[in-house]
């Protein structure tokens, strides 16, 4: 008989989404080259001229990434890792001391203080040596106690914990529950206040880093009651403290030495001097972390990208079939030059969100949720062509081919440890609903109490007159500019002229503003649930940021001197490549299933489609679809296991 499924916390879905949106950043203090490019604004001028990093970072940064290089080199394993499903002891020992756990962490801490570019510069070369490797420095620094700690701790927090964290502690990030996903407001875990303690209890899952962490950063419910104000808050937990367990380490089908598991809080002591910011603003935290923290996931995928092109280019020029190198022949050409391409354009975005981070001058928190939802879906897209270039030896396991005496390529390993970044911090689904509302943020900022069921007529009246200012000046806007005149954007235009991608972009900006408009006229209320069309949407934006990123850095590099034809070859491949993605999904805008989709699902629901399932077995186990997370006591060893332990 199957164990209970742990009781649910019931919250409608009204009441969640004023959840989600009490936690986002309200207003928008500096531009945004991606809002302004939802909104049918092509603003080159905050992207273009390339910005730059300053002498002193460079500096720093090559010089770590030197060493860096050198350790991954000499005593990184990759084979080893995926075999033993664990990173070795003396390899973490070795990151500690090169000083890699403190590489955003200011130098008056400990930390090497490097820039945002270099550092995911830093974990793109990690990455590539082992993805678990690269996963690790990327959970502790980019979510774990650090990053929250750097924008929103105390002096004394600082004091007391970035040391540690520069050279000596492993942090993990603990938000997910095994019955809390995307959706926070059905967080169960309390922090119950307790004297100048919170008493912790609830359960974690996929808690990254969690088995050998030594720092936690626990997102708890305060009950509200007198003087405490409630609601999700964010806590510094010692993984030592008495009522910490971590009942199981998680395995997955790739990303083999992760250190993930489910950890348990039984009433947990934590002092209020280790609260984050005040109660409440767990969730705000955890999203501004988010802001740069997402960018760690698609420089990983860059490294994977230029990895793909590296054996592609190797393997196609070697294997030959019908008298010529498979690369000649145009069903495999094909698939390299879109590895060639998608890689140049995600390098592309990744250095230009990274260095804008740098200079605080934009606010990026759309770019780099574009990067992480556009770096996550093309580095799968070009594994899967990899491992397809490759035949039955990209299907074939590195130590299988090894063992019968060829060159030991993880093509299959790439493409399962890729897999997770379509989901890991927001998946795809959650990124194109947390991008569509930033990008609709002005129309709602005007004209979204004329769509709130709650608000009265007068609120309504008020709502429609401002909205009639707004879209008097904004939408005569959207029917003309520099996109249509043939000589905008000259200085782009060489031996291979990128200026027409460029007056593209700014043509089909207008065009995504204009669809976005009309789509929030005829669906108004309804238009949050239109899931399939925001998708798309998104989809549509990543695309044109993705070129204005490729065309800005060719042009860069030109100046530098620095491959500057090849890099306007590739640029001009990726957006030719691209603008016949972006005209597919314009026409999927107003020509597609969703409607029909809709009927079919709560068919499937409903149970009119079971016959479909006969003829086959389940081989599941039994068991719930959700574990039991009943606060209490663990009845199960503690599997922490912090390395040199």
């Amino acid at each position: 008989m199957s164990a209970p499924t742990t009781q649910r916390t019931n919250v409608s879905e009204r009441e969640a989404r004023q959840v989600a949106e009490a936690a986002r950043e309200q207003d928008w203090h500096k531009p945004s080259f991606a809002k302004e490019l939802f909104l049918g604004r092509f603003r080159l001028d905050l992207i273009h001229p390339h910005p730059l990093p300053d002498v002193e970072s460079v500096r720093r940064g090559e010089e770590f990434l030197a060493k860096l290089r050198a350790f991954c080199e000499s005593s990184v394993d990759s084979a080893r890792i995926e075999r033993e499903a664990r990173i070795p002891d003396e390899v973490i020992t070795g990151l500690k001391e090169l000083g890699a756990l403190g590489m955003k962490i200011d130098p008056k801490y400990g930390g090497l203080g490097l820039s945002q570019l270099y550092y995911n510069k830093a974990l793109a070369l990690a990455g590539s040596a082992s993805p678990a490797v690269g996963a690790l420095l990327s959970a502790h620094q980019s979510i774990g106690v650090p990053q929250p700690l750097k924008i929103f701790g105390t002096q004394e927090q600082k004091d007391a914990f970035l040391p540690r964290c520069a050279r000596t502690d492993i942090s993990a990030f603990l938000l997910t529950e095994p019955d809390v996903g995307s959706d926070p407001a059905r967080l169960a875990t309390t922090a119950v206040p307790d004297g100048d303690d919170y008493v912790l209890d609830g359960v974690k899952l996929w808690t990254t880093n969690g088995v050998v962490a030594d720092l936690l950063v626990v997102m708890a419910r305060v009950p509200k009651s007198e003087g405490h104000k409630g609601g999700i808050t964010a806590f510094v937990v010692e993984a030592t403290a008495e009522g910490v367990t971590v009942e199981n380490r998680n395995a997955f089908m790739g990303l083999r030495g992760i250190e993930n598991g489910v950890t348990r809080f039984h009433q947990v002591r934590v002092p209020a001097a280790n609260r984050i910011g005040p109660e409440g603003a767990g969730l705000k935290i955890a999203l501004t972390t988010l802001n740069t923290g997402r960018l760690s996931l698609p420089a990983m995928c860059a490294g994977a990208g230029k990895w793909c092109l590296k054996i592609a280019r190797e393997w196609a020029a070697e294997r030959e079939q019908w008298g010529k190198p498979v690369a000649l022949h145009e069903a495999v050409g094909s698939k390299i030059s879109f590895i060639a391409a998608t890689t140049f354009a995600l390098e592309a975005v990744l250095d230009l969100s990274s260095q804008m981070a740098d200079e605080d001058r934009n606010d990026i928190r759309i770019e780099a949720a574009l990067a992480k939802l556009y770096g996550s879906e093309m580095a799968w897209l070009m594994a899967d062509e990899l491992v397809q270039i490759r035949g039955g030896r990209g299907y074939e396991t590195a130590e299988s081919l090894r063992a019968r005496g060829e060159r030991a390529v993880p093509a299959e390993q790439m493409l399962r440890d890729l897999r997770i970044n379509r989901i890991f911090e927001g998946s795809t689904e959650i990124m194109h609903l947390l991008i569509a509302r930033e990008a609709v943020d002005a129309h709602l900022s005007v004209a979204g109490d004329l769509i709130d069921p709650d608000k009265t007529l007068s609120d309504k009246a008020k709502a429609g007159a401002n909205a009639g200012v707004f879209y008097a000046k904004w939408l005569p806007k959207l029917v003309a500019g520099p996109g249509q005149l043939p000589s905008s954007y000259g200085e782009f235009k060489r031996e291979v002229d990128l200026s027409g991608h460029l007056r593209y972009v700014e043509r089909h900006a207008r065009k995504l503003a204009r669809s976005t408009f009309y789509a929030m006229s005829r669906w108004q209320g309804r238009m949050e649930t239109k899931q399939g069309f925001l998708g798309r949407i998104v989809d549509i934006g990543a695309e044109l940021f993705a070129m204005s990123a490729a065309c800005v850095r060719a042009e860069r590099l030109r100046v530098d001197g620095e491959h500057g034809r090849e890099a306007y070859q590739l640029a001009d491949a990726f957006c030719r490549q691209s603008r016949i993605r972006v005209e597919e999904l314009f026409g999927r805008l107003w020509a597609n299933t969703d409607d029909l989709d809709r009927k079919v699902v709560k068919g499937v629901l409903g149970g009119a489609y079971t016959w479909l399932e006969e003829g086959v077995i389940d081989p599941s186990g039994d068991g719930p679809w959700i574990a039991d997370a009943t606060p209490g006591p663990s009845a199960r060893s503690n599997e922490r296991r912090p390395f040199g332990a």
